[in-house]
């Protein structure tokens, strides 16, 4: 068995702009590499792709979230969150969410959740020329998301840049971790204020939270921050996955003719936009235990990345895996993680998503996309503008 001190090395700085504007060369190099992969710049274990990464994920008791960012400074604001929580608190705590975000519970949302889709998409289209990311991807999400939860009208504006601070923070140490961190207590006063079980709409998802704490189901200090769970469990990961939808299928015009001949491949055409470009591209992990991965052994303790775009690439997984395929295969993509931490709100995400892909199907005859603008974050994959002008039947 060879020791942690032959494992492949890389130079490579995922964290960079320069390879987060086009990750993809990297993340190859990082596959090639080996199942781990030292990243120098950061002294941490990476874990470029598919099968490692979702034995990992798989795995709670072995590789721990109590670790999930990659700075300790975070991780200790993280402590008792239900990102960071093992059981039996996160179950107490995913409970109390999975009643209000399950696939059961989305089907009762779905007829307000499409007709707010057709009356936005309708609007837009109507107009022939918008931003797809400013004008549809941010504004559907934080107003669906924002009235699910009961959260005051007044103020929502902040909740975008705050919550994209917070998953800033889930990076390592550096410059753009550090101007996030400033605005965490911006973050702490919208949650004690707007979150808090006075402000909330009653019948609401965040009012359920209080009524749980209130039956002793968890904690009480838990209420405000599982609210802001939901928040961050649909909204900016929605925005950048719609955004995305639109941008890969104004640039593949096959893609989008077949999904206008065959709508049933709503879906699986989504899948496929977050299997492509995934919007959360890595969390951490720490191995709990010594992790025997082909002729290595990674010691216990070890702080590992676990890069979820870049394993959604794995050509091992998928065949001609840099392709955009609205046909493929799909379903087992990690872009929601995978396990007791996958993400609680991805039912929610695929309802929103594949609403607004309906109601620009039943419009749209071509989509036609300008330049898109780049938008940089630790963890979050996503665009800051996409002009698109829409011509209709």
């Amino acid at each position: 068995m060879e020791s942690i001190a032959t494992v492949p090395r890389s130079d490579a700085d995922i964290f960079s702009e320069e390879v987060m504007a086009a990750p993809y060369t990297v993340f190859r190099e990082l596959r090639d590499a080996g199942p781990v992969v030292r990243l120098d710049r950061y002294d941490v274990l990476a874990v470029p792709r598919y099968a490692e990464a979702r034995h990992v994920l798989g795995d709670w008791e072995a590789f721990s979230s109590a670790d999930i960012a990659l700075n300790d400074r975070f991780n200790q604001y993280l402590e008792g969150s239900i990102l960071s929580a093992a059981p039996p608190l996160h179950d107490r705590l995913r409970g109390v969410m999975a009643s209000r975000l399950a696939p059961r519970a989305m089907r009762d949302l779905k007829p307000d959740i499409t007709r707010r889709a057709e009356e936005l998409v309708e609007r837009l289209v109507a107009k022939g020329s918008f931003d797809a990311v400013a004008d549809l991807a941010c504004w559907f999400p934080v107003e669906v998301v924002g009235d699910l939860i009961g959260l005051p009208r007044e103020g929502r504006e902040r909740l975008m840049p705050l919550v994209d601070a917070n998953f800033n923070c889930f990076g390592p140490d550096s410059d753009r971790t550090r101007a996030s961190a400033a605005k965490l207590p911006e973050l702490a006063d919208y949650v004690m204020t707007s979150a808090a079980r006075g402000a909330l709409t009653e019948g609401s998802m965040g009012s359920a939270v209080y009524e749980a704490a209130d039956a002793g189901d968890i904690p009480q200090e838990s209420a405000p921050w599982l609210v802001m769970g939901y928040v961050t469990a649909g909204m900016d990961t929605t925005v950048h996955a719609i955004g995305h939808a639109v941008w890969l299928l104004a640039e593949h015009p096959d893609q989008w003719d077949a999904l206008r001949a065959d709508p049933s491949l709503v879906p699986q055409a989504f899948r496929e936009v977050l299997r492509h470009e995934s919007p959360v591209q890595v969390f951490g992990r720490t191995a709990a235990a010594d992790w025997t991965v082909g002729d290595l052994t990674v010691p216990a303790g070890s702080r590992l990345a676990i890069l979820y775009g870049c394993a959604n690439r794995d050509e091992r997984k998928w065949a001609d895996a840099d392709r955009f395929d609205i046909t493929r295969a799909n379903a087992d993509h990690l872009a929601f993680g995978y396990g007791l931490h996958g993400c609680a709100g991805q039912a929610l995400a695929r309802l929103e998503g594949e609403a607004i892909l309906h109601a620009l199907l039943s419009r749209v005859r071509r989509i036609e996309a300008g330049e898109p603008v780049r938008h940089f974050n630790n963890v979050l994959r996503g665009l800051e503008s996409l002009p698109v002008t829409v011509s209709t039947d």
